[in-house]
C-alpha cells in the first residue's frame, strides 16, 4: 500500500523537527560551557588565542542560530549559519585542536559533526525554500 499525501506530509514535518531538535539541542547544550566560563571551554578558546570574546561571541551566534533552527519560518536561514559554524568548529578540531580535545575522546568533534549534518539534512529538504528566498532577494 503507498502511503498517502497527508502521511508523507506528516513523516517530513516529523523528520524536520527532529532535525530541528538535534541540531538546536546541541548548539544549545554548549552555552552553559561557553557562558559559564568553564575551564575546558576557556582553555579551548585561550588555545585558538580567542578567549574571552571568542568564546562570548560564538555562543552569542550559536544561542541566535538555535533560535533561527527552532522557528519554523526561519529554519532554512538557521540550518545554513548551521552549516557555517559547524564549518568552523570541524575545521578548527581538524586543523589546529585536533578531533580529542583534553581527553573528551572527541565528543566535541562527535557534537559538531551531527550538528552539521542535521544542518545539512535540513538545508536539502528546505533547499525549495532557500531557493525561492535568493531568487525573491537578488531579483532584477
Amino acid at each position: 500500500m503507498k502511503p498517502t499525501t497527508s502521511q508523507s506530509n506528516k513523516k517530513l514535518t516529523i523528520l524536520i523537527w527532529v532535525l530541528r531538535l538535534i541540531a538546536s539541542g546541541i548548539l544549545v547544550q554548549t552555552l552553559y560551557f561557553k557562558f559559564g566560563a568553564h575551564p575546558d571551554s576557556v582553555a579551548l578558546f585561550t588555545e585558538l588565542g580567542v578567549e574571552p570574546y571568542g568564546r562570548i561571541g560564538l555562543g552569542i551566534a550559536e544561542l541566535i542560530t538555535a533560535i533561527l533552527i527552532l522557528v519554523p519560518r526561519t529554519t532554512a536561514f538557521g540550518a545554513i549559519l548551521g552549516l557555517f559554524l559547524m564549518i568552523g568548529a570541524i575545521s578548527t578540531h581538524l586543523f589546529i585542536i585536533g578531533i580529542e580535545f583534553r581527553g573528551d575522546g572527541g565528543a566535541l568533534f562527535s557534537l559538531a559533526v551531527t550538528c552539521f549534518l542535521a544542518c545539512l539534512i535540513l538545508c536539502v529538504i528546505l533547499k525549495n525554500h532557500i531557493l525561492t528566498f535568493l531568487k525573491s532577494t537578488y531579483a532584477s
